[in-house]
């Protein structure tokens, strides 16, 4: 389990990642402190606290005081707008969207950055609050024991009754596949007793089963040989392609203003963006609470937000009515759930590649 210093050092990376991304915008002055004529990047001559050519201050700090100052800047002040950014997004963020968009953005930080900033604290606490996983330490021994016997006893009577239809000259087809199911039960159950994985094809013999079959069997061995490092390499795809969320979300918003004139794929990128960014932090919340505390009635009122704040996004980015944006915001909810599902899928299959 990690301990608290990397949640720190998550969110000092995707503070620092973030400024990165827009790293001159909404820069304060200093105050004029500077001795130098030209700017020391990029040598145009300065008339005021930043190069007006390439925007870099025009007071470079060479101490390692000013340094750690940065540094700290950089982490908790996001340049100050964070703090404007989060109120907004949290409480009205179709004020914030729509702002973005019509071009008033020197005040936020920008839809991509603050992702950025949110996927580093979300995994980063994710990382805190995960253990290791144990496969098949909820099996009980005396119950797999009964279920074995049972699915014995079934295969003798399937068995039997095949032996009669065939004497008879009766149809035997739904018969015979009763035993291949049963006895598919009974190697599952004695795989499950030996404590290995249940394989995914029907054939006892995995390696005779199809290629997509012999592939998840391979993947599942392997997580539960070594539960740890699967875990791991899923949450390094999901970490890495958490990006893929938003083009996977753009085109259900776009459904939901088909063919509109008004509203364009930059719009919805942007709507799209600040809605995961609220909605990972919510899930850090979630995480959060879970690790240090027990409050379940404010994880169900966190739950019960993220729809009211879905609706309150479309109704101030898109200038809906109250009932345009119920409706829209009943099938946004089912469209999240199918990105998500696609979403995990990719990651999945990226784990297991």
């Amino acid at each position: 389990m990690s301990g608290p210093g990397e949640v720190i050092g998550g969110v000092a990376e995707g503070a620092l990642l973030s400024r990165a991304v827009e790293p001159g915008h909404g820069e304060g002055g200093n105050g004029g402190d500077t001795l130098e004529a030209a700017c020391l990047n990029c040598g145009t001559a300065l008339i005021g606290n930043h190069c007006h050519t390439c925007g870099q201050a025009a007071h470079v700090h060479k101490t390692l005081g000013a340094f750690f100052h940065d540094l700290l800047h950089g982490v908790f002040h996001f340049e100050g707008k964070i703090w404007r950014t989060l109120p907004l997004l949290a409480w009205k963020p179709g004020q914030l969207t729509r702002e973005y968009i019509d071009g008033r953005r020197a005040s936020y930080v920008s839809p991509i950055a603050l992702f950025l900033f949110v996927v580093f604290l979300t995994f980063a606490l994710f990382n805190l609050a995960s253990g290791p996983i144990h496969f098949n330490q909820n099996s009980d021994p005396a119950a797999l024991a009964k279920a074995e016997a049972k699915a014995i006893k079934q295969i003798a009577d399937l068995k039997s009754q095949l032996a009669a239809a065939q004497a008879a000259g009766e149809q035997t087809a739904a018969i015979e596949g009763q035993l291949v199911g049963a006895e598919a039960a009974l190697n599952g159950i004695r795989t499950s007793k030996k404590g290995g994985p249940i394989q995914v094809s029907g054939d006892s013999d995995a390696a005779s089963g199809p290629e997509w079959a012999r592939g998840i069997n391979d993947a599942w061995d392997d997580a539960a040989k070594n539960p740890d490092l699967a875990i791991y390499k899923v949450q390094s795809s999901a970490y890495k392609y958490s990006w893929l969320l938003i083009p996977l979300s753009v085109p259900f918003v776009w459904l939901l203003f088909p063919f509109s004139r008004k509203f364009h794929l930059y719009d919805h990128t942007v709507f799209v963006t600040y809605s995961l960014s609220f909605m990972l932090i919510v899930l850090a919340a979630i995480t959060a609470i879970n690790v240090w505390t027990s409050f379940g009635a404010l994880i169900a009122l966190l739950m019960f937000y993220v729809p009211f704040h879905m609706h309150r996004q479309l109704r101030g980015t898109y200038g809906l009515s109250r009932a345009g944006a119920l409706w829209r915001t009943a099938l946004l909810s089912g469209f999240a759930i199918i990105a998500l599902m696609l979403f995990a899928m990719a990651v999945l299959g990226l784990s297991m590649g």
